[in-house]
């Protein structure tokens, strides 16, 4: 059995869940609305407080569905209570960030800044000229948009220049030794 899958999904007070047919699940909450349709085979039942998601049957494509199903649903739901956020760390000399509006503008190195504007839902903040925080209710499109501002500059091994995020961890390499 899926272990994800059989656990039921917790509905804080503020948050106003709907199931409409075809398993289109609306979620509302203090910071916004998310919908998402899930496929019909899956049985998704609210329970007073909590949301349970069911398989019809063990055959593979159920099983592989019913944990995907359940944890898509309880990132909306907390999405739309907590939010999510991804932090972002810029290193190399010269390197920056700033915020100009709704346009993160970025010195990377390159010839001219790179200017990048907040797609809808999304907001990014420079607490600091070597940081960036990623925010919004949708955690696909955080995760999405903070991998497209780490694409300018991935951080390379030998001196660990570039954007990285804040919890990842890169493996240095010794460079060239002379001849002895």
């Amino acid at each position: 059995m899926s272990r994800i899958g059989l656990k039921p999904i917790m509905i804080p007070s503020g948050v106003e869940v709907t199931i409409a047919e075809n398993n289109t699940v609306t979620v509302k909450g203090p910071k916004g609305t998310l919908t998402n349709k899930f496929n019909n085979e899956m049985i998704i039942k609210k329970e007073e407080s909590t949301i349970v998601v069911e398989r019809p049957t063990e055959n593979k494509k159920h099983k592989s569905l019913h944990g995907l199903t359940r944890t898509l649903i309880n990132n909306m739901v907390v999405g739309v209570s907590e939010g999510f956020e991804k932090k972002l760390e810029i290193k190399g000399v010269g390197y920056r960030a700033a915020k100009q509006g709704k346009k993160l503008v970025m010195n990377l190195g390159f010839s001219h800044p790179v200017e990048m504007d907040d797609p809808e839902g999304i907001t990014t903040e420079v607490p600091n000229q070597f940081e960036i925080i990623v925010k919004g209710i949708d955690k696909q499109q955080v995760g999405n948009y903070a991998s497209v501002i780490r694409a300018w500059r991935k951080p390379e091994p030998y001196k660990g220049k570039g954007i990285k995020y804040a919890d990842e961890v890169i493996i240095r390499k010794e460079g060239k030794t002379g001849k002895k």
